[in-house]
């Protein structure tokens, strides 16, 4: 008894014994927490007569979607429609984000530059943006979207069968079918593909010192998947045109205003953030670097591109994953403009079926999703570009 009673104070008195104990311990509190929530919501909901559970997803929706960019109709599931809601948000915010960046970046060299103007103008935009509510933004570019421009009947024929008028623009499009998806899978196929080989030539020619040309076994990579896919399926190229009709506008794919005033808004409020975290990064790199590569001969664009900025990564990227999640959030405001995203569409199948917890658990668990998922990539990138001990 003795024996046993030294062997386990020795354990209580274990580091890391002790760090498991308290992680069982403190998981376990949570989980018997949750539990006891989880039933005393469904028992105050039985009481209320009100239905419980995810059953709901494959009843009829009957509400339209303004706009989708999946195959929706009023006849198709509740499920269905959530998922026109969640494919709306991540195009609108991987588009934003693409925006934010590009501008984020010449904005945050702009800040830079030795021309005192360009730095002035560069520094007004990223006050501007930054001390205003993202909100307040949203209702700017979409009342100036709806306000400014023509109504329908006399929309403006910019060129040949492309419309513009206050219910967004509208261009020709291609009839979109599964042979076509086929052939964009090909096509990335083949970029990835040609990456490969490029990546796997250069690093011979580096290990033998021979010069080989390579680019014909790029090309082969990019363009055999996509030709292959094209040949097999055979894709139809039917072009949808718009067409002027007495009151709307028939044919063609349409960007709406909401669409827009969500996009713009985004992809500017971020962009003011990511151009000061560019500027911190580059600031991060010693001017010995801007000397060293003057002394090589290096102009000032390619000193920036080649020696700089891939320095700065490292300083970059961990706050920029930040401004990423904060923006796929703030898609979440495109309610207030009427664009059809994951919270509105929610919002809707809450307000017919009643069952508001479930759909708050949806969009809930999708941001999460959507938030790890970019934690994931970022920190992969992060690994990649950062500076490793030799």
């Amino acid at each position: 008894m003795r024996v046993d009673a030294m062997s386990g104070t020795r354990l209580l008195y274990n580091l890391r014994f002790r760090a498991i104990l308290y992680q069982v311990i403190a998981v376990g509190s949570i989980v018997l927490l949750g539990l006891y929530l989880f039933s005393n919501v469904s028992q105050k909901l039985a009481e209320q007569n009100i239905a419980t559970g995810f059953g709901y997803l494959s009843r009829e929706a009957g509400f339209v979607i303004s706009q989708t960019l999946i195959d929706y109709k009023p006849t198709d599931t509740y499920g269905h429609a959530i998922l026109a809601g969640i494919v709306n948000t991540v195009w609108v915010s991987a588009w934003s984000v693409v925006l934010a960046t590009i501008i984020g970046l010449f904005v945050g060299i702009a800040r830079l530059s030795r021309n005192p103007l360009l730095a002035l103008l560069a520094f007004l935009y990223v006050e501007a943006l930054r001390n205003v509510p993202l909100l307040l933004y949203l209702f700017l570019w979409y009342a100036l979207i709806v306000t400014s421009l023509p109504a329908v009947r006399e929309a403006w024929e910019i060129l040949p069968h492309v419309f513009l008028s206050n219910s967004g623009l509208t261009v020709p499009s291609l009839l979109w079918t599964g042979a076509h998806t086929i052939v964009l899978l090909a096509l990335v196929l083949g970029g990835a593909l040609g990456i490969f080989v490029h990546r796997r030539a250069t690093a011979l020619r580096i290990s033998t010192g021979k010069t080989r040309t390579t680019w014909p076994w790029v090309a082969l990579a990019l363009l055999v998947p996509p030709m292959l896919a094209i040949l097999i399926v055979q894709p139809d190229l039917t072009v949808s045109l718009p067409e002027k009709g007495r009151f709307r506008l028939t044919g063609g794919a349409q960007l709406r205003p909401e669409f827009t005033a969500l996009l713009v808004g985004l992809a500017l409020s971020a962009s003011a953030g990511i151009a000061e975290i560019v500027r911190s990064g580059i600031l991060s790199v010693r001017k010995g670097q801007w000397e060293a590569a003057r002394a090589l001969g290096l102009r000032d664009g390619l000193t920036m591109r080649l020696v700089i900025l891939p320095q700065a990564l490292r300083v970059i990227i961990p706050p920029l994953t930040s401004s990423y999640l904060s923006l796929f959030k703030n898609s979440s405001l495109a309610i207030a403009i009427g664009y059809p995203d994951l919270v509105m569409v929610s919002n809707t199948t809450m307000n017919q079926t009643g069952q508001a917890i479930e759909g708050i658990a949806i969009f809930m668990l999708v941001y999460l999703g959507l938030s790890i998922m970019i934690s994931l990539f970022m920190n992969w990138y992060n690994s990649r570009v950062a500076l490793k001990e030799r």
